[in-house]
């Protein structure tokens, strides 16, 4: 069975070794971006998901501030292989950064009293969802990513450099550009392990 989506989808992998080199201009990507989380789907319509595209000096920042924290709590002896890491995502071309507008949830809270517990859940839900719309809608056009959470350490930091509302909650940090190296092999577990079928 042939499937577009599914054929999409498999393109999709973390990619580590990445490079500046884009196919798409930075405009394009931001709309191609903007596009995939307008179209994602979230509990109640609550389009709860917030982004911030960052390029060039702006996308370096990011990995400037998690490299100077982490600089903080890692181990000297340890720090050289996080540096290395960290290098990797300053490599590509720019960084995707996902929040969640907790003044959304806790309206919706207000609103729906008696699904209050839930409305927290379906936003991780929403983001989760959002993110993998951005990463395949970035693979569909051979732009390497892949999905990162230094979080919460860096929430304050970020915030301030980009002057960020209070209420947004930083949920995920998405480096991406030129595929420098390709992922390897990808291992899948036993489907009898993960899925029951009844007719």
């Amino acid at each position: 069975m042939s499937n577009a989506f599914l054929d999409t989808i498999k393109t999709r992998r973390t990619i580590y070794a990445l490079g500046d080199k884009l196919s798409l201009s930075e405009d394009q990507i931001s709309t191609l971006i903007t596009e995939a989380v307008k179209q994602s789907p979230s509990a109640f319509n609550s389009q709860s998901s917030r982004v911030v595209i960052l390029f060039g000096a702006q996308h370096k920042n990011v990995w400037d501030i998690v490299k100077q924290t982490l600089k903080k709590i890692v181990p000297e002896a340890a720090f050289p292989t996080t540096e290395k890491k960290i290098d990797s995502f300053g490599a590509g071309a720019g960084t995707v950064l996902f929040f969640e507008d907790t003044q959304v949830i806790e309206e919706l809270q207000k609103k729906f009293a008696s699904y209050a517990d839930n409305f927290p859940i379906w936003s991780e839900h929403s983001t989760g969802i959002a993110q993998f719309a951005v990463w395949s809608a970035l693979a569909q056009e051979q732009i390497g990513a892949s999905l990162q959470h230094y979080n919460p350490l860096i929430d304050n930091e970020i915030k301030a450099r980009w002057e960020l509302p209070e209420t947004w909650k930083l949920r995920a940090q998405m480096p991406f550009g030129s595929i420098e190296q390709s992922a390897g092999e990808k291992a899948y577990i036993d489907d009898a392990d993960r899925f029951r079928i009844f007719k």
